[in-house]
């Protein structure tokens, strides 16, 4: 069964039973009010006759009750009236054909009591009261009046009621299919689309909505159309990424072959052609551990040995490392540099000094300076690394720390070969889960700006 059908069979079930509690509701209480209408004019009636008994009856030599006739009653009261006797003898009625009780179980009771009889298919309300002089019960008295308009008006109602549920029920389901049909419709766009997006494989497809955005449905939509756009950035960074692995393996496997062939022509391995493949071997190496290091990383398989680190310690050493490289082609130096202590890995965040030290020496023509500083902001330590090399365009800037990417005017690498587009991502990985953050700045000829954010050690690290 469809949603949409369960939806509107119990909102018409619903509605039913609750129709029904104030049907029988109703029905009871017309019933109550009209019954204790008739029971309240047996009352009066009562109280009217028994003035009259009083008035006029009188004891006979066996202290039995002598009357012959009832006194007169309302005619507009619809009333039948029976006088017995103790022994159970007719003394006086007002229906002469009936010769039987009205209530004949109403005569056993010693209290007045009102019950309905059933007399020839008459329906009847009866009163039974007994009549006593003194202590002694002398009769009883019983007053009865028809009950077929009260039987004839709750079976009036009861069909007004059943009719009118039947019709409000119909109505409401209807209603319900109509209704349902219209607020289920934009969850069939949404199942249309996911449905049009496995066919064809199309991401970019989205589902307009033109209802309310803070409602069940609106929200839904929402969420749907950003977990598109999010697979849809996943399937091209990953188409991307292949693309990439597929060019980056390309190149050193094409020399690695071509130096096989060179030495299988000439006949023997000379020393230039065994270190080109050693160099490409090792490119390949470095690729395929930056990959796994992604990888592990992403999955959370990357355990980080942390320990308090003195990060101004850190950062000499990674000049010190990195000054070979830039010898005399660039000048290397320290602007201002704090005491810091931070709690993290040693060798990840080396690794992050080292791979942003390296890329600013690769990029930064002959000439030019690469200047570092470490100082303390709001309890973060404040690490950058700034150099005048091309800098890097507008356009390229916010995608620089994705993987494999690589601007088209940083696309020719250095002479030693050793950039993947693989180095910012890595750092920017271990800087995220060191609970800090990098940024860079950038303006295109003048050069490049990295900052790294790192909380600085809490004082339970540094007295453990």
């Amino acid at each position: 069964m469809s949603l949409r059908a369960r939806l509107t069979l119990l909102y018409a079930t619903l509605l039913a039973i609750i129709l029904l509690a104030f049907s029988l509701a109703v029905y009871s209480l017309v019933g109550v009010i009209l019954v204790r209408q008739i029971d309240e004019g047996l009352r009066q009636t009562f109280e009217s006759v028994l003035v009259d008994i009083q008035l006029n009856a009188r004891m006979d030599s066996t202290g039995e009750l002598d009357l012959s006739t009832l006194p007169p009653l309302d005619p507009t009261a619809d009333v039948f009236a029976q006088m017995w006797s103790r022994d159970g003898r007719l003394l006086a009625s007002n229906i002469p054909q009936l010769l039987t009780p009205l209530d004949p179980a109403g005569l056993q009771s010693l209290l007045p009591i009102f019950k309905d009889s059933l007399i020839e298919d008459v329906h009847l309300r009866v009163l039974t009261v007994p009549l006593q002089l003194g202590e002694r019960q002398i009769g009883t008295l019983q007053l009865a009046t028809n009950l077929g308009v009260v039987d004839a008006t709750q079976t009036a109602l009861l069909n007004v009621l059943l009719i009118g549920s039947v019709i409000s029920v119909s109505l409401a389901a209807v209603s319900g299919w109509l209704s349902t049909r219209r607020a289920l419709a934009p969850l069939e766009a949404v199942t249309n689309t996911a449905l049009q997006i496995t066919r064809a494989d199309d991401l970019s497809r989205r589902i307009s909505y033109q209802g309310p955005s803070e409602d069940e449905i609106g929200q839904l939509i929402h969420a749907f159309n950003q977990t598109l756009s999010r697979l849809e950035n996943l399937f091209n960074t990953q188409r991307r990424f292949l693309a990439d692995v597929g060019h980056e393996f390309r190149t050193p496997l094409t020399v690695i072959k071509g130096n096989v062939d060179l030495i299988r022509r000439i006949g023997f391995a000379d020393q230039e052609s065994l270190d080109g493949i050693e160099s490409e071997v090792d490119r390949l190496t470095r690729l395929v551990g930056d990959l796994l290091l992604l990888a592990q990383a992403e999955s959370g398989k990357l355990p980080l040995d942390r320990r308090l680190v003195e990060l101004d310690t850190l950062l000499l050493e990674a000049m010190q490392h990195m000054r070979v490289l830039a010898r005399d082609r660039l000048h290397l130096h320290l602007d201002e540099i704090d005491q810091v202590l931070v709690y993290g890995d040693p060798d990840r965040l080396k690794q992050v000094l080292v791979n942003l030290l390296g890329n600013a020496i690769q990029y930064t023509p002959p000439g030019g300076e690469i200047t570092l500083s470490l100082s303390k902001s709001d309890n973060q330590a404040k690490l950058t690394i700034s150099d005048t090399g091309p800098g890097i365009s507008a356009e390229d800037l916010p995608h620089v720390f994705e993987r494999f990417y690589r601007g088209e005017k940083s696309r020719t690498r250095s002479p030693d070969g050793k950039g993947f587009g693989l180095g910012l991502s890595i750092a920017y990985w271990i800087i995220q889960n060191h609970e800090g953050r990098i940024e860079v700045n950038s303006l295109e000829g003048e050069g490049t700006t990295f900052c790294i954010w790192l909380p600085i050690a809490k004082d339970e690290f540094i007295s453990a």
